[in-house]
């Protein structure tokens, strides 16, 4: 039967859809722009979006299991949960959802809020799932690459308490190997939460250090001044998403992203081989 694939042509979805075809997966994606999804053809593509009831609903004719990837809007928990009540009225319970890490406790970020929210309405209404909880993107770097590079200075309030960032390719594998266990299983499997995280946990300071390493000159940490944030993201994103940020830097500061014990060798033991680091991938923006 079909996995469907919501979220396919962003930086994790694309790299679930690529390890789904790799395992033989029968693979559907709903995309609002079908020019992005540059997918081998054996992937049934559908046009539609989260709040398009008819797409939706074409979506997940024939679908046994979902992967749901949910875009930071304004709308985002309205989506959702539109969304898992279309699943379920097409009879579909097997789900892998990504969340965030930590999304039980800082109820106060409006997208951890939004996917908590999402998270309970699967613990309570009869859903099969895995739900994904991944730390900070390490590939979320490339966004801030021009001021490391240029100007040698690590801009990210990420703090002094630690955050175990992790890689779009393991979240992504991980949530592959997740939809394919859930698809093939003959009986509804219960929920499940998966802390997805990286092999180091890094402060603001670690990690400029790692880019002074991989540039041979001195890259210092910008600090914690949620304000210069908020106003440097409010230059190329929407106002209230910049505040939105801030408040998720905020809890990078004061709470950090730290494993639970076992987490790491959990996953590792899950893909089989050790999980993509940080420096990984500023050697790669270095060398680019």
């Amino acid at each position: 039967m079909t996995i469907l694939v919501i979220g396919a042509t962003g930086r994790v979805g694309s790299h679930v859809v690529d390890q789904l075809v790799k395992r033989d997966a029968d693979v559907r994606v709903l995309t609002r722009d079908p020019a992005k999804a540059d997918f081998p053809p054996s992937v049934d593509v559908v046009q539609g979006d989260l709040l398009d009831i008819d797409a939706l609903r074409a979506a997940f004719s024939d679908v046994r299991t979902l992967f749901l990837l949910n875009a930071v809007t304004g709308d985002e928990f309205t989506q959702a949960i539109i969304t898992l009540n279309v699943a379920r009225e097409a009879g579909i319970k097997r789900v892998v959802y990504l969340s965030v890490f930590g999304a039980d406790e800082a109820v106060n970020v409006p997208h951890f809020a939004v996917k908590r929210g999402a998270e309970r309405m699967l613990e309570t209404m009869g859903f099969g799932a895995t739900i994904l909880r991944p730390t900070y993107f390490i590939d979320n770097e490339v966004m801030v690459k021009d001021v490391i590079l240029q100007h040698g200075v690590y801009p990210m309030p990420i703090g002094g308490k630690g955050l175990a960032m992790v890689d779009a390719r393991d979240i992504a594998e991980i949530a592959a190997i997740e939809l394919i266990r859930r698809n093939a299983a003959p009986d509804i499997l219960p929920v499940e939460t998966i802390n997805l995280v990286g092999p180091d946990t890094l402060t603001g300071t670690d990690v400029a250090a790692i880019w002074s390493d991989v540039l041979g000159r001195p890259v210092v940490y910008g600090g914690d001044d949620p304000d210069g944030f908020e106003a440097n993201m409010a230059t190329f994103m929407p106002r209230w998403t910049a505040y939105e940020m801030r408040l998720m830097a905020e809890r990078y500061v004061s709470d950090g992203m730290i494993p639970q014990d076992g987490d790491r060798e959990r996953l590792v033991n899950l893909l089989g081989r050790p999980l993509h680091s940080y420096r990984e991938t500023a050697v790669r923006i270095a060398a680019a």
